[in-house]
């Protein structure tokens, strides 16, 4: 193994795995369909298909998104995408048009035709996601952390097997906007539960001018927190503080409370769940948000051996 810090060791019964922005997996619609899992907050989307004898190479002049499939893409934006496809094909000679799907593909289904057809890259509502194949199933797979100078990670390995890497593939990019990533088993997400209570209750943790007044417990040395009350006590003084002008934070006793709570606990702020039949590893990123590079190591022999985030060029 890596010399590092070992942050939790995670497991992939499906031998498929994805790295995804922790907090989009409010997104994330297993073998479901999207559409029914979509958070109110996010605009309504479909699925286009790229079709015709060109439709290959048009993907990929057009290039936004991998494969022949642009998902989630918004109602409101569907005209204007078309028209600019349209307009792409004509310029270069391409036979090859959008078609409309009756519904959108659940991510499941996203994860195992990209894999399929060789490809490691994956857009959930616009954010890039990883995806991989060929990991161990009948063992954990240690996740290490290799720290840098100032405190934070250089890079985060999932070491799959030991060994000498004779070459490696990049696996494009790993988009994160909530600081935080998952390492996942693409079936374990299919149990996921992301915003709703598992047991009916749920924290309000609140900072800032006037938290204090409020009442409560000390959460940390910023803020406070009203816990363990039944759901809809803790979202109705979740917009009673907003109406007030003090930040607040819902968060019903959830997959992804009860790992945060862990990850905050946690002195390298990273943590395992079981989900699904999966340990599930959520790890900050240390740098805040961005794009994060990853690349998969390999055997000669072609088995995986590591996959590889990259946090920091230092």
């Amino acid at each position: 193994m890596t010399d590092g810090v070992e942050l939790g060791r995670i497991t992939c019964p499906s031998g498929e795995l994805v790295l995804i922005d922790g907090g989009y997996l409010r997104l994330w619609s297993g073998d479901r369909a999207p559409e029914a899992e979509r958070p109110a907050d996010f605009p309504a989307a479909v699925d286009l298909e790229i079709v015709g004898p060109d439709a290959v190479m048009a993907a990929r002049t057009f290039g936004r998104q991998t494969g022949t499939m642009l998902f989630d893409i918004p109602v409101d934006r569907v005209a204007e995408i078309t028209g600019s496809f349209a307009e792409h094909c004509a310029a270069r000679g391409r036979d090859a048009s959008l078609r409309l799907l009756d519904r959108q593909v659940p991510h499941r289904e996203r994860v195992r035709a990209a894999l399929a057809r060789g490809d490691r890259r994956l857009s959930v509502n616009g954010v890039p996601v990883v995806v991989m194949n060929g990991l161990v199933t009948d063992r954990p797979s240690p996740v290490v952390g290799i720290p840098g100078d100032d405190g934070g990670w250089l890079r985060i390995r999932v070491e799959v097997r030991p060994g000498r890497a004779a070459y490696w593939k990049d696996a494009g990019f790993l988009g994160v906007d909530h600081a935080r990533f998952a390492v996942a088993d693409a079936d374990a997400l299919n149990s996921w539960v992301h915003s709703r209570s598992l047991d009916g209750l749920a924290d309000v943790v609140f900072w800032g001018p006037g938290a204090e007044e409020v009442g409560g417990e000390p959460v940390d040395e910023d803020s406070f927190g009203r816990l363990d009350l039944p759901v809809e006590e803790a979202a109705a003084l979740a917009r009673d503080l907003d109406g007030r002008g003090i930040e607040a934070d819902f968060r019903p006793h959830s997959h992804h409370w009860r790992v945060m709570e862990d990850v905050r606990d946690s002195a390298d702020e990273a943590a395992t769940i079981e989900v699904g039949g999966a340990s599930v590893l959520f790890a900050m990123t240390s740098a805040d948000d961005g794009f994060f590079p990853v690349h998969a190591e390999y055997a000669e022999n072609g088995d995986l051996l590591a996959i590889q985030i990259t946090i920091s060029e230092e």
